[in-house]
């Protein structure tokens, strides 16, 4: 077994959403918990602009304004062996709770640059959606009746535009304005109906240094 000194096989898991909105990555063991909270916001995808707060141990480590220990700890202090867990809260209005397990306890590898994302699945849920249970609702509604009814609608705008080629009719005689709003309704339904995240993606913001633009970005 590797030493504790190098890297980390960390999993998160958002709680509370089914299917599972999950990442695997390699970070160094020397990664403070304020560092960590920069590449979690990364990986799964939010912004930073929320408080946050990590529960290790029965210990609060986190924000100032909460009054938490500060994050300042390494991994390394905390002496995780394989398979114990800690968990991670993003935004106390939402309440966007994580799981984070220790997977496996690594060497490094020279060809690698860390932190790196190894695998995943699930989009992220908008910021300031509502929590667990608002993300539901709203991801219940996007695929419920009115959005049937607005790819209906696009639908026949399509074959509407089809029609104006072969008779006298022209753009002028369809209903634009309702079209743009039925886009719009649409594009807004998208993140709530994603399941996908792009692995290299978020392995060129961990190399262009975005964790730690995040570590120092301004909380609400």
């Amino acid at each position: 077994m590797a030493s504790l000194g190098e890297i980390i096989q960390l999993k998160i898991r958002l709680l509370g959403i089914s299917p599972m909105i999950w990442r695997r990555i390699l970070v160094l063991s020397s990664t403070t918990l304020h560092e960590l909270h920069g590449i979690l916001q990364v990986v799964m995808g939010w912004d930073g602009i929320h408080l946050f707060q990590f529960d290790i141990r029965a210990v609060d480590y986190g924000s100032w304004e909460l009054h938490m220990a500060r994050p300042d700890n390494s991994l390394c202090d905390f002496g995780f062996r394989r398979y114990d867990r800690f968990f991670y809260i993003y935004d106390m209005g939402s309440y966007w709770r994580h799981e984070v397990r220790v997977e496996s306890l690594l060497d490094t590898d020279p060809k690698k640059f860390y932190p790196i994302c190894t695998g995943g699945t699930g989009a992220c849920p908008p910021e300031d959606c509502g929590g667990a249970s608002g993300f539901l609702v709203r991801r219940d509604e996007a695929n419920g009746y009115d959005a049937w009814r607005d790819l209906d609608l696009l639908s026949g705008f399509a074959k509407d535009l089809l029609d104006c080629r072969d008779t006298e009719r022209s753009l002028s005689d369809l209903d634009l304005e309702e079209l743009q709003f039925a886009v719009d309704r649409v594009n807004g339904r998208e993140p709530f109906t994603s399941w996908r995240f792009s692995r290299k993606q978020l392995n060129a913001y961990f190399r262009e240094g975005r964790h730690r633009e995040l570590m120092h970005q301004q909380l609400i």
